[in-house]
């Protein structure tokens, strides 16, 4: 097995793939909004919005 980097997080869930997008400035100031009262980050305001509609989208599914 190799070595670790020093610093290299650990985790079960590596993110691996980075997401590029384009934001107007009201969208960008509504993520600031949600990750400061989250205290979390932009990123993670991201993966949360996509599996809330993700769930959304095919909860509906199995009814």
């Amino acid at each position: 097995m190799a070595a670790m980097k020093i610093g290299t997080k650990l985790t079960d869930n590596p993110k691996d793939y980075m997401l590029r997008t384009r934001l107007d400035k009201k969208t960008l100031q509504k993520l600031d909004a949600v990750a400061l009262e989250k205290a979390t980050t932009r990123s993670e305001i991201v993966r949360i919005g996509i599996e809330m509609q993700y769930d959304k989208m095919f909860q509906s599914d199995k009814k």
